[in-house]
Parts: C-alpha cells; structure tokens; sequence
C-alpha cells in the first residue's frame, strides 16, 4: 500500500511514525509505505525526504494526488485546506486518511462524505483517541450494560498552550483553522462523547476569548479571532445530558483530556494524563460497614489489544499517546487491504462537523439548538 503524505509538521511525523512501525504491532501482513511527501516549501519537503528515507517529494499536492502508482493520501495540512484536497483526492480514486476536522463547516464536510460513498474508496477520519486501550475498554462496559442507561456525562480537553500573548500559531487564527480551539481539541472530545455515549439531540455553546491582543506571526498587534475556550451543555437522543469543555488557556495543564460517563447501574472516568488505566464503579459491588466493597476500581487496560494489536510490546508494557494513532493507522489500512467499511468514516467526521457547528451558532444566537434542524 504506497501512501502520499501532505503536511510534515508534527503530526505528519506522527503519521509517518505510525506506518513504519506498523508492522512491530499489528505484525507484517500489511506492506505499508509513505512514498513521497508534500510540503509548501520545496525545501523542507527535500530535507523530510532526506531525513526519513521518503523516496519521493513535491511542493505540488497534485503530484500525489494524480500519481497512478500512489494508492492513499494522508491528509495533515491546516484544516481550510481538507476540503479542497480530499475532494481532488476522491475523485481521483485515492482513499484517503484525514486529519481532523474533517472540513471547516458541516457542508463541506457532508459533501466529502457522500462523495466518499459514491466513489466508493475508504475514508477514514483521525480520532486517535478512540484506540486507547482504556476507551476501548470503555466501549465495552458500556455495550455490555454494565453502566445501564446513561444519565450525564462530562468530557473535557485542557491545554496551557495559548496563554503566551507574544506566541501566535495557525491553530490560532480563524482564517487558517477554520475556528479556534472548539474545531481543534473539541473535535476529539466530542466524538468520544458521541462514540461512547450516543447521538446529540441539542446544544448550548459559550464561546471565550481571554486575550483579545495578541502579538501576530509578523511581530506586531493582532487582534485574536479565534476562540481560546469553549464551553457546551449538550443533551444527547438517549436522554442523557452533560458539559464539554475545551480550553487552551487552562493554566498548569498539559494534554489533560478526560470525561466522566454516568448510568444508572454504574460510572467510569478516565484521564489522558493517566493512559493506562479506566477507572469503573459498579452499583452490583457490595456495600457494607465502612462502605463494603463500593468504590472506583482502577482497570489495568495497558497494551492488553486483541491479537494481533496485543503482539509488542506486550500486553502488561504502559501505552502512551501515540499507541492511540497507530491504532487509528491500523483500522485505515485494514479498511483498504480487506476491503472493509472504516472505522471511523468521513459520515463520523461529518457528524461532529455539524455538532461543532451547532455550538458555533449557539453560542451566535445566545439559545440553545437542536442538532438536526
């Protein structure tokens, strides 16, 4: 499987990562490779190849995206460029791993959706986060009943990576990104909230800009157009209702995403800063003086994956953050080789387009909308 790469900032890198080391986890049925790589300045595309042993290179996303021999683009440029090139890339027959968020508005996204179908290649969105062993492990209880109906939920992703005023990135300005920190961090948030918990029915969106006045990529005064914090109270089909909170001016965090999911039979929380474990309460243990048996249970989830997921390093070895992206790779290649439907589809990358774009209007209108009107 000969993969073109577009973008090789840090989770460029990530991805490559991933596909060369595929094979130490997952084992060697699959032949992937990242074949050549495009980057905006010709230079830089040169030294990646170079440093990473890519055979080939371009400042010319057309040179992937046309090359007959090239099977799959992977898809890690600044969000306002998704559309355009994963709509070339469909149509040239390319399936096509994407960054997220899929698009920059939900109409976009849906067009990409439904041309993904028509076309029929395997699209597959990146929400790393879904493959690590304790969400997985998640999922399961979940499934299996052992939280009952589900009650509320709170999910969170905190960064302290905006509260320097003098350090502005894309990810900061609306024009490039698309929004600010709700389209970014809140993308992983709220399909983990949608893949564990159900479907939206409606929200209540808050946007915060905390530093109005930043200091621009030229050195001078810039007027910051892109929220900082978002804050959302969402109600879900199922009944269920809770908060999403997404932030990168949270002072003394790091890569602090969690959520907390409530049922009527039992609860499970989880921190991204303490990968290895769920934690579960179940209503069925026993109580007693001193509270019996009642409490949090931590579940050692670590590298236990099914096979052939579980291979290396082994199953008791810790996880850290990119297990989750290998993960993520695996089910993309899987989904091509085995001409299977992705895990994770451009339908999924849609969905959360247009709950993120329904908090943006909330948050415009100053009420609460519903998801499918």
């Amino acid at each position: 499987m000969r993969i073109g790469l577009l973008g090789f900032g840090s989770m460029g890198k990530t991805h490559l990562y991933c596909v060369n080391n595929l094979k130490y986890f997952f084992g060697n049925d699959y032949n992937a490779e990242i074949v050549s790589v495009c980057t905006k300045s010709i230079e830089t595309a040169k030294k990646a190849s170079e440093q990473f042993n890519i055979d080939g290179y371009t400042n010319n996303e057309d040179d992937i995206i046309y090359d007959s021999t090239i099977d799959a683009v992977d898809i890690c440029t600044p969000n306002i460029y998704h559309y355009e090139t994963a709509k070339k890339a469909i149509l040239a027959g390319k399936h096509i791993y994407c960054e997220k968020p899929l698009a920059i508005n939900y109409e976009q996204a849906k067009e990409l959706s439904d041309l993904a179908k028509k076309h029929n290649v395997k699209c597959h969105m990146v929400f790393n986060n879904r493959f690590l062993s304790p969400v997985l492990k998640a999922k399961e209880l979940i499934s299996e009943g052992k939280l009952g109906r589900i009650l509320s939920f709170n999910g969170a992703y905190h960064h302290s990576s905006a509260l320097d005023v003098n350090k502005t990135g894309w990810k900061q300005d609306k024009d490039i990104c698309g929004g600010g920190v709700l389209l970014d961090l809140g993308s992983h948030i709220t399909d983990l909230i949608y893949y564990l918990c159900g479907n939206f029915k409606s929200v209540i969106g808050k946007s915060q800009i905390a530093f109005p006045v930043r200091t621009g990529v030229n050195g001078e005064k810039w007027q910051t157009n892109a929220d900082e914090a978002f804050y959302m109270l969402a109600a879900l089909e199922n009944g269920a209702a809770g908060t999403i909170t997404v932030s990168k001016i949270t002072t003394g965090s790091n890569d602090d995403l969690s959520f907390e999911i409530h049922g009527d039979k039992g609860s499970i929380r989880f921190n991204l800063m303490n990968p290895n474990f769920l934690e579960f309460y179940s209503c069925d243990s026993a109580d007693g003086q001193y509270g019996g048996e009642r409490g949090y249970t931590q579940i050692e989830c670590v590298n236990r994956y099914p096979q052939p997921a579980g291979i290396f390093p082994g199953i008791k070895a810790p996880i850290g953050w990119l297990r989750g992206h290998l993960g993520n790779y695996y089910s993309f290649v899987d989904s091509v080789v085995n001409n299977k439907e992705p895990s994770i589809s451009f339908e999924d990358g849609a969905y959360v387009q247009l709950v993120l774009e329904k908090a943006y209007l909330s948050d415009t209108l100053k009420k609460e909308v519903t998801i499918n009107d």
